[in-house]
C-alpha cells in the first residue's frame, strides 16, 4: 500500500481530552485552547460536548465556548451530542457538525450509557433525521474496537457490524476507537480489513489511546491499510472514566512527528502545536504526555 500524501488529524483534546480531567476547566481556558489549535493549523477541532453537566461536569459551558472561539474559514468545529436534547443544544450554539458514539462491546455500552448497543443505535435515528433536516454532518465513533475492559477481546466482525450500522444511518465517517489502548499493529490491520469489507476505507478513521505505548505504531499500521484520518489529543490529554487505567489519546504532537518524518502533509505547525499543549498543561497544572513536547522542551531537537 502506498502511503498517502496528506493526512487529516481530528483534534479531540478540547472534548475527549479535557472531559477526563478531575478539575473544572474555565471557559476562557477552553476557548484559548481551541484558538491555539486552529492557529497551529488544525482543520478539525472537537470543541466540546452537549451532555448533562451532572455526568460530565468538565463539559459544562460548551455553548459559551462555541460563542467565544475565533472561528476560522475552512475549520470544522465539532461537538459530541449523545442524544436529541444534546443535538438541539448544539444547533442552538451554531454547531455545524456533530458526533455520536456507540460501543462494540455490550458490557461497555451498559456501563457507559446504560443501554445495549442496539438501543444506543436506535436512539440516534431521530437525531440523524434532525441533522439531515438542518444540513448538519454527523461523524460516528465506535469504542472498544480492539479490546474491552469488561469483556477482553472484541470480535472484529462485531466492530464491523456496529460501524456499518452507523455508516448506513448517515455518519459520513466512522472513527474506530481503541479505548483502552490494548491494540497492536497486527490486530489493527486485521480490524481494518474486517471493517473495510463493510465500510469504505476512505470513510474510516483511527482513534488510538496510548496505554501500552502502541498508538503511533497502530497509526502507521493503519496508514498501510489506507486510513488517512486520525483522532489525536494535544499533549496526550484524556483517558476514559469507564476504563480504569486507560491512558490518554495519542498525543497530536507525536502523530505529527511521525507524519512529518514520512513526508506526509498535514498543514500543522509543530512549534505552535507544542506551545498550545504546554499552555493548556500549565492551566491544568500538569505535565504534557507528549514525548515530542518533552523532547523539544529539553532541546533534544
Amino acid at each position: 500500500m502506498t502511503l498517502p500524501s496528506f493526512v487529516r488529524l481530528v483534534e479531540v483534546g478540547p472534548r475527549d481530552g479535557l472531559q477526563n480531567e478531575k478539575q473544572i476547566i474555565s471557559v476562557a481556558d477552553k476557548v484559548r485552547l481551541v484558538d491555539d489549535l486552529t492557529a497551529a493549523g488544525l482543520s478539525y477541532v472537537e470543541v466540546g460536548s452537549f451532555v448533562s453537566p451532572k455526568w460530565v461536569p468538565q463539559m459544562a459551558g460548551s455553548g459559551e465556548v462555541f460563542a467565544q472561539i475565533q472561528r476560522k474559514a475552512g475549520v470544522t468545529y465539532g461537538a459530541l451530542t449523545p442524544n436529541l436534547k444534546g443535538f438541539e443544544a448544539a444547533v442552538e450554539a451554531g454547531v455545524k457538525e456533530v458526533a455520536v458514539f456507540a460501543a462494540a462491546s455490550e458490557s461497555f455500552s451498559q456501563k457507559n450509557i446504560n443501554c445495549s448497543i442496539a438501543e444506543s443505535l436506535e436512539r440516534f435515528v431521530p437525531m440523524m433525521e434532525a441533522a439531515k433536516a438542518h444540513g448538519i454532518s454527523v461523524r460516528g465513533y465506535v469504542s472498544c474496537v480492539l479490546g474491552c475492559p469488561y469483556e477482553g477481546e472484541v470480535p472484529a466482525e462485531q466492530v464491523a457490524a456496529v460501524a456499518a450500522e452507523l455508516y448506513a444511518m448517515g455518519c459520513y465517517e466512522v472513527s474506530l476507537g481503541d479505548t483502552i489502548g490494548t491494540g497492536t499493529a497486527g490486530k489493527t490491520r486485521q480490524l481494518i480489513d474486517a471493517v473495510g469489507a463493510r465500510v469504505p476505507r476512505d470513510h474510516l478513521a483511527g482513534h488510538f489511546h496510548d496505554t501500552f505505548g502502541q498508538a503511533v505504531t497502530n497509526i502507521y499500521a493503519s496508514l498501510l491499510e489506507g486510513i488517512t484520518v486520525f483522532d489525536s489529543s494535544v499533549a496526550g490529554l484524556g483517558g476514559c472514566p469507564y476504563a480504569k487505567g486507560a491512558t490518554g489519546n495519542v498525543a497530536t504532537e507525536d502523530v505529527l512527528y511521525l507524519l512529518n518524518g514520512m513526508g506526509i502533509e498535514t498543514g500543522i505547525d509543530m512549534s505552535k502545536l507544542v506551545a498550545a499543549g504546554q499552555r493548556i498543561c500549565s492551566a491544568l497544572e500538569r505535565k504534557s504526555n507528549s514525548r515530542v513536547s518533552k523532547a523539544m522542551s529539553a532541546q533534544i531537537i
